[in-house]
């Protein structure tokens, strides 16, 4: 890997961030000294803090760089117009860092390359990475033309849709200074450290239950103020799928939106990757992790704990793969409408569940008792 520092740069884009961020610290205490801002301006700063965000989450990250799921014109026109609100350039140039990042994730490649620092993956990338776009790469992109005349006219896209809701907003409450202060610069400086987070916070401080080799972690404080972007490393491992948060209770306002645009016919093919893959990555990467951790240890009973490992891994395994079959298996035969044998299999399927669920508390204890283990110096 280069071992050469950064070389930083002042362009149009750094200094915009840093101007408008600069000004804004220094005017907002002398804005809330003279100022009482509305709950309707409040609302309205939040309700739009939300619509550009997750225009990035669901719109930017898992509709237009992963293509996690299909939608119609109108629908990306949406995504496009309230994407630009959050000032992060064009959906062509957004798409392809990311997916350049995904391909080179953690090397000199990599375009907000946490092994560069955490400061670097944050902000400072935008000042030191050439943002040349390759066409190979966003070869999909380059034929749509709602991303194309976007790309075309960013600046306009950019401060053109910002300005039209700072007037709507300042017109409805009768406040302009508090639109301008609160709904357009307050939020954007929100917006822009909440979303790089997930390039620097989300690649430093979480778990890694899906891949050790990368740095990308899961955590669900981030993925609080990131629209459910936290699960980050299992958004690595499997990039393609249109949720983050692969449990019902992960908190991932992306993947309920689209959902949501599922279910009203808004959107279709939704990628997702299937419950039996998912445990079984989970089972690996903490088989590996465990068996790791028992080399450091010769105080215990080693083979004994390693025997155990493999045993019950291999039960989870194999449990879940005659889980899916059994699965796919009812729902063949409940279309078939042979009612006798889906309500045998119904039930058959009800106790493989409950076994699995003891295999995977023990499984747990398992984990928990070896990695709370201490390493014993010589």
């Amino acid at each position: 890997m280069n071992s050469n520092k950064p070389q930083y740069r002042w362009n149009s884009e750094s200094i915009f961030m840093v101007s408008y961020q600069s000004i804004l610290l220094v005017s907002l205490p002398i804005y809330f000294y003279f100022c009482s801002p509305t709950w309707g301006m409040i609302a309205a700063s939040i309700a739009l803090f939300w619509l550009s965000g997750i225009s990035i989450t669901a719109g930017y990250h898992r509709y237009f760089a992963h293509r996690s799921y299909k939608t119609n014109r109108f629908i990306e026109a949406i995504l496009l117009f309230f994407g630009s609100m959050a000032i992060q350039g064009s959906v062509l140039q957004w798409a392809f860092d990311h997916r350049k990042h995904h391909a080179h994730v953690d090397t000199d490649e990599d375009p907000y390359s946490i092994s560069k620092g955490f400061w670097y993956a944050h902000f400072l990338w935008i000042m030191h990475y050439e943002r040349n776009i390759d066409p190979k790469i966003v070869s999909d992109l380059l034929k749509n033309p709602l991303v194309m005349f976007q790309h075309r006219y960013a600046v306009f896209c950019m401060f053109g849709s910002n300005i039209l809701c700072f007037l709507l907003a300042g017109f409805l409450l009768n406040d302009f200074i508090g639109a301008f202060v609160l709904a357009t610069w307050t939020r954007l400086f929100f917006l822009h450290h909440f979303t790089w987070f997930i390039n620097s916070l989300a690649h430093t401080w979480g778990d890694k239950p899906f891949c050790q080799e990368q740095s990308a972690v899961n955590n669900f404080i981030i993925s609080l103020v990131t629209f459910g972007e936290g699960y980050h490393n299992y958004h690595h491992t499997y990039a393609n799928d249109y949720r983050n948060g692969v449990r019902w209770y992960h908190f991932d306002p992306s993947k309920w939106l689209i959902w949501t645009l599922h279910k009203l016919g808004l959107a279709s093919g939704l990628r997702r990757m299937d419950y039996y893959t998912i445990n079984k990555r989970i089972v690996l990467e903490r088989k590996n992790l465990l068996l790791n951790r028992l080399k450091n240890h010769w105080n215990v009973k080693r083979d004994d704990l390693e025997k155990k490992i493999e045993e019950v891994s291999d039960r989870i395994m194999k449990k879940t793969a005659n889980f899916k079959q059994l699965t796919e298996t009812y729902y063949r035969l409940k279309q078939e409408r042979k009612d006798e044998m889906v309500a045998n299999l119904r039930l058959e399927i009800k106790h493989l569940k409950k076994s699995i669920r003891e295999d995977w508390r023990v499984w747990s204890e398992l984990s928990n008792n070896i990695m709370h283990l201490k390493p014993v110096s010589v």
